[in-house]
């Protein structure tokens, strides 16, 4: 009986990955746009700095994606709600070839510089040091860079 159950449940959550699968695969037409009105719609008063979003080819193939950061948000008068001693949300966008922009990544972070190695543009990325397995003071610098759709990890100090 018990066996007969697991199966039922692995038959029914196969017949439903189809449609999560398509569900994680739509696109939002501009980031910009798509994250402001949430924030618009959580916080009375939202506000964003001038380094809230910015335009950049983060996977190398000659298309501008995007990236939000959130600690130039205010939201009903609080700089950075979601920022924490780990950093802030930085939300990492692909732009599609056939338009449109999906989510790659979330990162929590302090920050990140966005440089030449290699001849492909990577991330070093500025978190938390247990991030590093570390326990100074001394921020972790992670280097990826964007292959495909997903962040691959070059390397951390």
């Amino acid at each position: 009986m018990k066996k007969s159950f697991i199966i039922a449940t692995q038959v029914l959550a196969l017949a439903f990955l189809p449609a999560a699968a398509h569900a994680q695969q739509d696109l939002i037409n501009d980031p910009e746009i798509y994250e402001k009105d949430h924030f618009r719609k959580t916080c009375d008063i939202a506000q964003f700095g001038s380094g809230f979003l910015t335009r950049l080819d983060i996977n190398n193939d000659g298309i501008v994606d995007a990236v939000t950061n959130h600690a130039e948000l205010t939201c009903d008068g609080t700089r950075g709600p979601d920022c924490n001693e780990d950093g802030c949300p930085y939300n990492f966008y692909l732009r599609a070839k056939e338009g449109g922009y999906f989510m790659i990544a979330t990162a929590r972070i302090y920050g990140y510089d966005f440089v030449k190695r290699f001849g492909n543009m990577v991330f070093v990325m500025k978190m938390h040091p247990r991030f590093c397995e570390r326990t100074d003071d001394k921020p972790c610098e992670m280097t990826v860079r964007v292959r495909g759709g997903r962040f691959v990890t070059i390397s951390k100090k």
